[in-house]
């Protein structure tokens, strides 16, 4: 059937091209948190630019008008913190992943040994996330936090080394 990767030489090939986007810097997989190496390998990545410039160079649209668009201007402020965290990750030294069960999620995970910061991004009046609370309940260890409103100012998060949050 077209359009299907049921032949493990397509996903082979699809995860070198992968690799190949991530090695140049253009585009990274994020892997789903699960405590679990096993559940990791088997989940789908989230792809995530290595800078925005991808995501906004063929738009249409302008920068103003994307101010006013809180569903686009959302999604920009989350690719801008994967970004900064995606691009950090080797200087920091930590793993970076996103954590979703069922429709619950939080966008970013950040693991360095034992340590968990579970970070959900929030550009809206709308700061609710009951995503945050399962995962820390869930991984009681885990550090969480927003980044964004009612949490670490976006513009001041892009700031720093995501390592010192550590």
């Amino acid at each position: 059937m077209l359009g299907q990767l049921l032949d493990a030489g397509n996903t082979t090939t699809l995860s070198h091209y992968l690799t190949l986007l991530s090695d140049s810097g253009l585009l990274g997989g994020i892997e789903k948190y699960s405590g679990s190496m096993v559940q990791v390998r088997a989940s789908s990545p989230k792809l995530q630019v290595f800078n925005n410039a991808l995501l906004t160079s063929l738009s249409d649209t302008t920068f103003e008008n994307v101010l006013i668009n809180p569903a686009q201007w959302g999604r920009l402020i989350e690719s801008a913190v994967g970004a900064h965290l995606i691009n950090y990750r080797m200087k920091g030294n930590y793993e970076l992943y996103y954590w979703r069960e069922g429709i619950l999620e939080v966008d970013f995970v950040l693991r360095k040994g034992t340590k968990i910061i579970g970070i959900e991004v929030k550009s809206s009046a709308k700061t609710e996330n009951k995503g945050m609370s399962v995962f820390a309940k869930k991984y009681n260890q885990a550090k969480v936090m927003v980044v964004g409103t009612n949490g670490f100012p976006f513009e001041e998060f892009l700031g720093i080394d995501p390592a010192e949050l550590f």
